[in-house]
């Protein structure tokens, strides 16, 4: 699924591999990272995240689009394939300048409305849900969903890139963006807690900051 998203922003916009990520392979958790960052021109970062282990029973995959030239939300895509289960996340968060609307991914939401939530045991709450966007979604199903969640993402993504946006002051978009990733090394997320176990503090922050969120060049 990476790939096809990544081919839809590529039919927008022009994506060039960054060079230099001294992380685009570790292991964490018995789990190996492969990690790709890439610089969008017209609309700012892009990064990838995959990891699989255990057998090949266990497969996660994440997108971060952080945009900088363009004042649209950012937008983190993940994927979690274990056990049987596919567990799609697309997680909307609100950096923009100057607010925006959101009624395509409204209608995106509502096509894709009766794949199966994923049900939470009890109530989650964590830090960002402030600037988290309604039109974030979780859905967990088995693998008779995998082609309906496929097709849901990319229907996300096409809504997604073709949003009415302003540009904007690149550096001031940054600085937004830099707030969330900042708050995750600060106040933790399933992802970072498991990146910082292995790498620690100070790597975790690099990994952050110049690989997945683009915020330090």
């Amino acid at each position: 699924m990476i790939e096809k998203i990544l081919e839809r922003i590529g039919s927008q916009y022009a994506l060039t591999e960054k060079t230099g990520n001294e992380f685009s392979t570790f292991k964490a958790q018995g789990m190996t990272f492969v990690t790709h960052a890439y610089e969008v021109k017209g609309l700012g970062h892009v990064s990838v995240m995959c990891a699989s282990g255990f057998f090949g029973l266990m497969k996660m995959d994440t997108l971060i689009v952080c945009p900088e030239e363009k004042d649209l939300p950012l937008l983190s895509y993940d994927r979690i394939y274990a056990m049987g289960n596919d567990t799609l996340f697309l997680e909307l968060y609100d950096t923009t300048l100057a607010g925006g609307t959101y009624a395509d991914l409204d209608r995106v939401n509502e096509t894709y409305a009766a794949l199966p939530n994923r049900i939470l045991k009890k109530e989650e709450t964590h830090w960002y849900d402030d600037i988290r966007l309604p039109q974030t979604i979780t859905k967990k199903g088995k693998k008779k969903e995998t082609d309906s969640f496929d097709a849901y993402t990319l229907a996300y993504f096409n809504a997604y890139l073709n949003m009415s946006a302003a540009a904007c002051n690149v550096e001031e978009k940054q600085k937004k963006n830099s707030l969330y990733a900042e708050g995750l090394l600060a106040n933790g997320g399933p992802a970072t807690d498991v990146l910082r176990k292995q790498l620690g503090e100070e790597k975790t922050a690099k990994l952050l900051r110049t690989v997945l969120f683009g915020t330090q060049k």
